[in-house]
């Protein structure tokens, strides 16, 4: 009986692998406990408890960007934040910790540390974020979504995700879930999504590519998201192929809308990345142009290995997305070539083998 406290917040990028690895925890080591670390800040305070794991909560600690009167605060915010996770390692009686990143595991790592109480890493990211650098240093086990993450020791487990995503039937489930978000069955399907907030760039120069797609025969189901969608996105059919464009604000299962779908264009964020090489959904990507570029990182090992199309923010318009979505449907090899070239790329059930390697560390512990 094993007792694991997993650690991870902010966005759905730290807690979706956390609750999927979580879940297959429970499932081999039923008589074990689990608990989950998180911040009243992040997105955790909802999804965690949603998924069945108590949720304890500690002081984030943010590391501002640039030199600011924020950052003389941060040694005191993270000793504070320290003490806390090591009350919750100790009433947990943890025997390893599992951390996901983001501003609440670096506190749990060290507080683990302090305790001799092993530590688990697991990094989303083509390019690490500062909590697992650090950890990576003493961490029992350093696993990682790709394959070229540069952290020492670094093992290649692909992204933990949900069972409904990691054994998808996409060719048994691909007629259902079209005629569920009112698309023609047999007809090549194009997904559009820029994840769960929308992506402007994307949303645009689909409105500007749709005429096109559809008098090309390519029905299109576009996640705007909730946010952006209004009451003028409405269902267009083109009057000579039937095609349809289905806006939508959110799906709550994108295994749904993975099926439904051909190909996708969408960002290139860490979990679209994987989940879609896991189904075998050939995407354009369009890297969100913030940040330190590691979404284009994320994507550039599906790309050179032929099983995704990479297209600069700043270049993707409506004429660039007809032209690269028509090139990939008017191509009958290609896509077939896509799906298979995605899936042998990702390495298969990523929670599952993570849980595994979990309970056998804090058995040893």
């Amino acid at each position: 009986m094993a007792h694991v406290v997993l650690a991870g917040g902010g966005t759905a990028g730290h807690t979706s692998p956390l609750i999927a690895t979580a879940e297959r925890i429970a499932e081999a080591d039923p008589s074990g406990t689990l608990a989950a670390v998180g911040t009243a800040r992040g997105l955790e305070t909802t999804v965690v408890p949603a998924a069945g794991l108590r949720l304890e909560l500690i002081p984030p600690v943010p590391l501002p960007r640039s030199l600011t009167p924020e950052l003389l605060a941060v040694p005191w915010r993270l000793v504070q934040s320290v003490r806390q996770a090591r009350r919750i390692l100790r009433q947990e009686a943890a025997d390893v910790a599992v951390g996901f990143g983001g501003y609440v595991s670096l506190p749990v790592y060290l507080a683990a540390r302090s305790l001799g109480i092993p530590v688990v890493i697991h990094e989303q990211n083509a390019l690490p974020g500062l909590a697992n650098k650090v950890a990576a240093r003493f961490a029992k086990l350093v696993a990682v979504s790709f394959p070229d993450t540069p952290l020492a020791g670094a093992e290649y487990f692909g992204l933990p995700v949900r069972r409904g995503i990691a054994e998808l039937d996409v060719d048994g489930r691909r007629a259902a879930a079209r005629t569920g978000f009112g698309l023609d069955a047999d007809r090549p399907t194009l997904l559009v999504s820029g994840g769960s907030q929308g992506a402007l760039s994307i949303n645009t120069a689909t409105l500007g590519a749709r005429a096109a797609l559809l008098a090309a025969g390519i029905q299109i189901l576009h996640v705007l998201g909730p946010k952006n969608i209004t009451e003028t996105d409405v269902v267009v059919t083109d009057d000579t192929t039937g095609a349809r464009y289905v806006p939508v604000g959110y799906v709550e299962a994108m295994e749904d809308a993975y099926a439904a779908a051909d190909a996708m264009v969408g960002r290139s964020g860490a979990g679209t990345v994987m989940e879609t090489a896991t189904v075998g959904l050939p995407v354009i990507f369009v890297p969100l142009p913030h940040g330190n570029g590691e979404q284009a990182r994320n994507a550039t090992f599906l790309v050179a290995g032929g099983a995704g199309v990479l297209v600069d923010n700043a270049d993707f318009g409506a004429d660039r997305m007809r032209s690269e979505v028509l090139a990939l449907f008017d191509d009958p090899e290609r896509l077939p070539a896509m799906r298979a070239a995605g899936r042998a790329l990702v390495p298969p059930d990523a929670a599952g083998r993570l849980a595994a390697r979990v309970l056998q560390i804090a058995e040893r512990s």
